[in-house]
């Protein structure tokens, strides 16, 4: 028998407004990376795919926007109580995370179709982007030593999202200057340092004192299992940032007469880049191993299962890049296996994901778990 959709029901709407979090923003995180990844795959059609993704991303990141001005509106001491949370204040950053994956498809997608316009978009878009996630990355961390309630037993890596945004952002500063002139790439370059070291120095931190939570007080509760993923990302995308920047600077340090310091870029995209992927490589395997044994008590589904896609993409990024410079085979094969395993991750999340959404799981009220920051299954 086939049931209504929860938001279609009586005051069904309402509660879907008042249930959103920003966690659902991490939909659109991982969608937009498997869009992007997708062309990497020698297979007919995995471009227009990814292409098609691009789309679907956009749709939701405009739908999720809508939706939590809505609950601004609508439910303002929710949307305040959010803030205030110890964990669900941590998705805020999945907020720009998400718009950096669109901007990204605007140069991957959009430029072979428009032209310039979509490389001066994407600029104009990133311009916002870095700047709310500067302000997240120091929002977040202002009101975790002012106001939440943290103990290091209760530490998980979703202390990552509000920080990490800012080297996403760096990532894609890196990308969208080679479409740009000289005089408007230069900001961006610049401007990408500055992030990626507002970013991965504090997400370095934060991974230190994990680990020591992790010896003291042993694996997080099953809620969060997904969150082992987390510090993926970070490695992932720093890596990333540094060789997409390091690509991109050569242009600039020789139109300011700087050419000489091309190589130390260039050595510091390559020699760092590969020393986050090999401590990618050690949490990716770390995370892995923990999830299975997770699995095998039985994992509760919530929305930081999406936790599975994006630091697999980024990092599959990041091993695509290394391949590109390093010109090795075993970087591009095991990129092709990475975007293979985030399809099937990427189908599995959304097609629980949908059946929550449907049935309201994911919109119950209250929304939040004071144990999690998670809407309960």
């Amino acid at each position: 028998m086939t049931t209504s959709p929860f938001f279609a029901q009586e005051d069904g709407l309402v509660e879907v407004i008042r249930g959103f979090t920003p966690n659902w923003f991490a939909a659109t995180m991982g969608t937009g990376i498997l869009a992007l990844m997708l062309p990497h795959l020698p297979l007919p059609g995995a471009a227009l795919l990814g292409e098609g993704l691009w789309w679907l991303n956009m749709t939701l990141l405009l739908l999720f926007t809508a939706l939590s001005v809505a609950r601004l509106l609508r439910f303002p001491r929710e949307s305040l109580a959010t803030l205030h949370h110890p964990v669900q204040s941590m998705f805020l950053g999945a907020v720009p995370m998400g718009l950096a994956t669109v901007i990204n498809g605007l140069i991957a997608f959009g430029v072979p179709r428009w032209g310039e316009g979509a490389a001066l978009l994407a600029r104009d878009l990133w311009a916002f982007d870095a700047l709310l996630s500067v302000v997240i990355g120091l929002l977040v961390p202002y009101l975790m030593f002012t106001r939440q309630d943290h103990a290091l037993e209760r530490m998980t890596g979703v202390w990552l999202l509000p920080i990490v945004a800012s080297e996403v952002a760096a990532a894609s500063a890196g990308l969208i200057a080679p479409h740009l002139s000289v005089g408007n790439a230069t900001t961006l370059v610049y401007a990408g340092y500055v992030l990626f070291a507002l970013s991965v120095p504090l997400a370095l931190m934060v991974i230190t004192v994990l680990v020591l939570r992790l010896a003291q007080h042993k694996l997080p509760t099953p809620d969060l299992a997904v969150s082992m993923f987390l510090p993926l990302g970070p490695l992932a995308t720093g890596a990333l940032a540094l060789l997409q920047l390091g690509e991109a600077a050569p242009r600039i340090l020789a139109a300011q007469g700087l050419s000489e310091l091309t190589p130390v870029l260039l050595g510091l995209g390559l020699a760092g880049g590969l020393v986050l992927w090999g401590f990618g490589a050690w949490w990716l395997a770390l995370a892995t191993l923990t999830t299975l044994r997770f699995a095998r008590q039985g994992l509760p589904f919530n929305l930081g299962w999406w936790g599975l896609t994006f630091p697999l993409g980024v990092y599959t990024a990041a091993t695509f890049g290394l391949g590109a410079l390093t010109h090795l085979t075993v970087f591009t094969v095991l990129g092709h296996v990475f975007v293979v395993t985030l399809a099937a991750l990427w189908v599995l999340v959304t097609v629980r994901t949908v059946h929550g959404a449907w049935h309201g799981h994911l919109f119950q009220t209250p929304p939040l778990s004071r144990e999690t920051g998670l809407p309960r299954r």
